[in-house]
């Protein structure tokens, strides 16, 4: 971005920002917020037609995947959406890129939107960060600890935003009420969470397949370890289906890096730990190598990871709060006999009752994850998700992966951010190591 663009976005008197679409007028071409894709899967491909490219003020200019179909439907999409939010003649053609280098190199792109696979997470937001674009960066944000610390401190090193995609903390009111309520002693003291989600990643021993033309696959292993094609890591084309990438450690981190990110993410919100690490992992009694590793922090609050379904549970001196997606439970009580139950169709009556009052502490409230991303790129505020809270995030659900992985509880210095001395190996932060010529930049 050139200096002067940056500059009147900075400071330009007038903002229309928003979520929904105004007419073109509204929204004068260098006022918008100008951005780049890269990784069209679903996640990508939604954040375009649904999330970000319907609002005036922003444009899309570019689009970045290595499989050639959903690079053309992509670049097809966003032109028609294009014509459709700004009108024909204020519409520039969308750039598609085999290789998101060329998209980073364009001086009127202000941020980049990143859904590749994991693997690819830290190597292009740090080439991102150093070509001068802010982030909206899919969650986890990274594929390792290690990764982690190194994002976190380039990030704040910067005067770039950065936005993790952890949309519960916005969409789903029932998250924020569940929280707000934690946070203002409505359960009584809340020392310990649970969170369910399935299980760390394993090695992958997929056989090869054969691959139709139209997929550079060397560049999809990227960083990672050189293996044959095979479909459920990159199912060819537009299709609405979650890739089994995630499954397997060299590019993913199983179920605890995929729906950790968003549960683990939740209790640190009500459990209000987002500025912090924890001090301890510790695997259950069994030593079970896939549930019930527990979360320790420097003040005794404890956060376990369960099997069973999908939410979050936190549990008060004085009640009992469960809450997921079209979920919401709240027990008043410990007594059966004289217990409140509110459920998931009342979210609405449990904020009226208990969050009402002006002397109720309020978390960060945002309702459009994607527009708050926009509104701070274009007014340098805060956002709901930024790198510190995305990224200690992930480094608890890494912890959790690494104390599964090699069967043993791990300790954490909050001091030197690194493992505590005699606890674990350092080497299992990171990557074995990163494929030549896919290296993180310096």
């Amino acid at each position: 971005m050139t200096t002067t663009r940056r500059r009147f976005l900075t400071t330009g008197a007038a903002f229309a920002v928003g979520p929904n679409i105004l007419r073109a007028a509204e929204t004068p071409a260098s006022e918008r917020v100008t951005l780049g894709f890269i990784g069209l899967g679903r996640m990508g491909r939604s954040h375009i037609v649904n999330n970000f490219c319907k609002r005036s003020n922003v444009h899309g200019l570019a689009v970045c995947d290595v499989d050639t179909t959903r690079r053309d439907w992509s670049k097809r999409e966003l032109d028609k959406l294009n014509v459709k939010v700004h009108g024909a003649k204020s519409s520039p053609g969308v750039t598609a890129h085999n290789d998101y280098r060329e998209l980073l190199e364009r001086d009127d792109i202000d941020a980049v939107v990143i859904s590749t696979p994991d693997h690819w997470h830290a190597k292009v937001a740090l080439e991102a960060l150093q070509a001068g674009k802010d982030l909206y960066l899919e969650k986890p944000l990274t594929h390792t600890l290690e990764e982690s610390l190194i994002l976190m401190k380039a990030v704040e090193s910067s005067d770039r935003i950065l936005q993790t995609g952890s949309m519960q903390r916005s969409y789903m009111p029932e998250f924020r009420v569940a929280c707000e309520l934690v946070v203002n002693g409505v359960i009584g003291e809340v020392m310990h969470a649970d969170t369910n989600m399935s299980g760390p990643p394993t090695v992958c021993k997929l056989p090869e397949e054969e691959m139709e033309p139209g997929l550079d696959w060397d560049r999809w292993i990227g960083p990672a370890g050189v293996r044959p094609y095979h479909s459920d890591l990159c199912p060819r084309g537009v299709k609405d289906v979650s890739p089994a990438w995630r499954r397997y450690w060299d590019f993913g981190g199983g179920g605890v890096m995929d729906f950790g990110p968003h549960n683990v993410d939740i209790a640190r919100w009500g459990m209000e730990l987002d500025d912090t690490m924890p001090v301890e992992v510790r695997l259950d009694a069994n030593k079970s190598r896939d549930r019930g590793a527990t979360l320790r922090f420097a003040n005794g609050k404890t956060i376990t990871h369960r099997r069973e379904g999908a939410a979050t549970t936190f549990h008060g001196t004085e009640g009992m709060i469960r809450v997921g997606r079209r979920l919401f439970e709240l027990w008043r009580s410990k007594d059966k006999k004289d217990r409140e139950y509110i459920s998931s169709s009342q979210v609405p009556k449990a904020h009226d009752k208990y969050l009402a009052g002006s002397d109720v502490k309020q978390l960060y409230r945002c309702t459009d994850h994607h527009g708050d991303f926009i509104d701070a790129v274009r007014e340098r505020g805060k956002v709901i998700c930024p790198v510190g809270v995305g990224a200690r995030t992930a480094m608890s659900c890494h912890l959790m992966n690494i104390a599964y992985r090699y069967g043993t509880d791990l300790k954490w210095d909050l001091e030197a951010n690194a493992l505590a001395e005699g606890s674990g190996d350092p080497a299992w932060l990171g990557r074995v190591s990163y494929r030549k010529g896919y290296e993180l930049p310096s």
